[in-house]
């Protein structure tokens, strides 16, 4: 009952049509205001905008033609070594002499180029196939140093030519000279298997490092080279380190993929 009561004199009473109407406070208005233009913004730069992706790759700076593990053909021990680590010989030069049954015995190079690293030692006794040393295929020292990376096969597709690449060198700190500045010359069309990878560095334990994933994409980067550099390379610093860079050194590339639509995202 006393609901019915209150209903009647409800629809007794007149509408009231002469209150004023009530608007947002500015506060309310300032803050409608910047929702609406960030969303705008936001659209706008949906539709119009770009984002860059990066892919990060471990590596290594070598020369254009890689290394080679110079083996032993002998067995016997080492009486004489016949060259330096970092000296440049021609094909056939002698690098050993090696005491054998059959008597006296020179390992010679294979190939020509410089050697990086010598493992015998006077007084070293060998066995045939023993590595002795790795050398560099290159003709002069003045050959450019280029980085290779080694890529999983499906990151190797997203890869251009000509894509913008930093180096972080790991002899170099970073926070003091920054990244080596490179492009991406050429990707692999296959991946590499560890027999091939150590055919191109002259390393197994390299070769088994970059394949613990699987067998990846070497992708090469020309280096850009620089005149006012210690090094002879492009830095993100002014100057670079003040000393130069050497190959084998190991690297983590970030390679700068094409920039993407952000609505590709966002849309099916």
């Amino acid at each position: 009952m006393q609901f019915r009561q209150k209903a009647l004199s409800k629809l007794q009473s007149p509408e009231e049509l002469d209150l004023p109407v009530r608007f947002a406070r500015p506060q309310g208005r300032l803050v409608l205001a910047v929702t609406v233009t960030v969303m705008a913004l936001a659209s706008f730069w949906a539709f119009t905008g770009t984002v860059s992706a990066k892919l990060s790759a471990p590596g290594i700076l070598a020369h254009a033609d890689g290394s080679y593990l110079l083996q032993s053909p002998f067995a016997g021990q080492v009486t004489e070594v016949l060259a330096k680590e970092g000296q440049l010989l021609s094909p056939d030069a002698p690098l050993l002499r090696v005491a054998t049954d059959r008597g006296a015995q020179v390992v010679r190079m294979v190939a020509g180029g410089r050697v990086t690293t010598l493992v015998a030692k006077t007084g070293s006794v060998l066995t045939t196939g023993a590595d002795v040393a790795t050398v560099e295929r290159v003709k002069n020292p003045d050959e450019p140093l280029m980085a290779v990376l080694y890529v999983s096969g499906a990151s190797g597709g997203t890869i251009p030519t000509g894509a913008a690449v930093d180096l972080t060198v790991q002899t170099v700190p970073q926070q003091r000279f920054g990244v080596l500045r490179g492009r991406v010359k050429a990707v692999g069309r296959t991946p590499q298997t560890a027999a091939q990878i150590t055919g191109f560095l002259g390393d197994s334990r390299l070769a088994a490092q970059f394949t613990r994933q699987g067998n990846p994409v070497a992708v090469l980067v020309e280096l850009e080279r620089s005149s006012s550099t210690r090094s002879g390379y492009r830095w993100s610093s002014a100057d670079g380190p003040p000393y130069a860079v050497d190959s084998a050194t190991p690297v983590t590339a970030a390679v700068h993929l094409a920039a993407q639509r952000p609505v590709d995202w966002l849309l099916p």
